[in-house]
């Protein structure tokens, strides 16, 4: 380990944020200031995709730095091994102070087993993960689900004791009986999930001593489904007009209101990254800190007809990756093929340590100083049986319908035409099935 200052890293992770919906998008009236601030002072990556769209499995490859067919991780109903290595395992023992909070989904099995497995305070498994201090709380559905008679996670228990258990149980059960429901929820804002996830990572932060190093993974719940949002939210956005998938399911207001609440969520993150930038200048780490923002997978939002992840769809699959920090270059755009796996290497880099050889993790640093401008030319994700490659325009998609899909994603964004059988894409296609078939073999070797 070398003997330079080692940053503190700061990683803003929301549940569900599609790679489009920030405000560099200019077809949709969403603001992002704080976002945007980090983008001008840092880099900002246009072509980033998940290893997996599905909570467990990315978050799973994130720590353990392996892609989906190497991770152990398959899919929700799996909880990360206690044995198996992490990256926040490896920070902890070289020194940092490595604190989570908000739903970390590494015992995402346990959950949807109704064996929820959070302890009351949020530390249960955390010292094994590999954390220092924490809380780790249950998601949207999941406190609801084991916290109807009494609490089994923080959340819960905070809402208990704020006596706003039962009110947010009876809301989340009037929004399952309306599908895609979106008014307000009774809580006040400051007991709304994410702000209280939110506050609690403050709290984290402070509870390090000023100059010791420090990494925190702040594991925000929205703007995961369901579309709820307090009174004061609602206010950002009612009368701003999104454009509108192709989508029959709903009428045209409900499809408005959904994405209206979505922005909602998405502009109260974004309202947290300012409040962690004002804290970090308050105790001196601003200059000394390495701030990620990105998210485990996106959201279909009626694109294709769907909703939700596990897709192979760029809505599902594409997610925002900003990085600012000492020595990363400001104000640039990268368009290279990337993916929120290469964070794991990243963070070890940062922080001066050796990343494991079984690692398939890269990392972004000698991109985000300027000593290189080639990273990846391909990226991977996967979910049961398909697979799909991308090369930061085209994409195939292996086993998700009955033929290949091939897309064009610079003419044709929204993925309606597959070429898969247009004879003048041929070469894409052999030349991104080879590395397909390659890369199966790289992860069953």
């Amino acid at each position: 380990m070398s003997d330079k200052p080692r940053p503190n890293i700061l990683f803003l992770f929301p549940d569900q944020l599609r790679f489009d919906w920030t405000s560099n998008n200019q077809d949709l009236p969403i603001r992002t200031p704080y976002l945007d601030q980090l983008q001008q002072s840092g880099m900002t990556f246009t072509k980033t995709i998940c290893s997996s769209p599905l909570c467990a499995p990315s978050r799973a490859s994130l720590a353990s730095g392996k892609e989906y067919d190497h991770c152990p991780v398959k899919d929700n109903q799996d909880n990360y091994p206690l044995n198996e290595y992490t990256f926040y395992r490896q920070l902890r023992e070289s020194g940092y102070h490595v604190l989570g909070c908000g739903k970390l989904d590494l015992n995402k099995g346990s959950c949807i087993s109704g064996q929820p497995a959070w302890g009351l305070d949020g530390k249960k498994f955390l010292n094994e993960w590999g954390f220092s201090n924490g809380i780790n709380n249950e998601g949207k559905m999941d406190g609801v689900n084991s916290g109807r008679n009494k609490p089994h996670g923080p959340y819960m228990k905070y809402l208990e004791e704020q006596g706003l258990r039962e009110r947010h149980i009876q809301d989340f059960d009037l929004r399952r009986s309306k599908k895609c429901a979106t008014f307000s929820t009774p809580l006040p804002d400051v007991s709304y999930c994410d702000n209280w996830i939110g506050q609690n990572g403050l709290k984290l932060i402070n509870s390090v001593p000023v100059g010791e190093s420090w990494f925190l993974q702040v594991n925000f719940t929205g703007p995961h489904a369901p579309m709820d949002i307090t009174k004061s939210m609602a206010e950002l956005y009612q009368h701003e007009v999104f454009p509108l998938p192709d989508d029959d399911q709903f009428p045209a207001e409900t499809h408005q209101a959904i994405r209206r609440n979505y922005a909602a969520m998405i502009e109260n993150i974004d309202r947290w990254i300012g409040l962690y930038l004002e804290v970090l200048e308050k105790r001196g780490d601003l200059y000394n800190t390495l701030i990620v923002f990105s998210s485990d997978h996106g959201e279909m939002l009626g694109d294709h007809g769907r909703w939700g992840k596990g897709a192979p769809y760029h809505p599902s699959v594409s997610v925002p990756l900003v990085v600012s920090g000492p020595k990363v270059g400001q104000k640039i755009v990268s368009t290279l093929p990337t993916t929120i796996l290469d964070l794991t290497a990243t963070f070890l880099e940062y922080a001066n340590l050796k990343i494991p050889a079984e690692m398939d993790s890269l990392s972004l640093k000698p991109l985000l100083e300027g000593q290189t401008n080639v990273h990846r030319d391909y990226v991977f994700s996967g979910l049961n049986k398909w697979r799909l490659v991308y090369n930061g325009r085209y994409k195939l998609i292996n086993n998700w319908q009955k033929d290949d899909l091939l897309f064009d994603t610079e003419t044709d964004p929204n993925e309606l035409n597959n070429l898969s059988l247009n004879p003048k894409y041929q070469d894409h296609l052999n030349q991104l099935n080879r590395q397909l078939e390659k890369h199966k073999l790289n992860t069953t070797s």
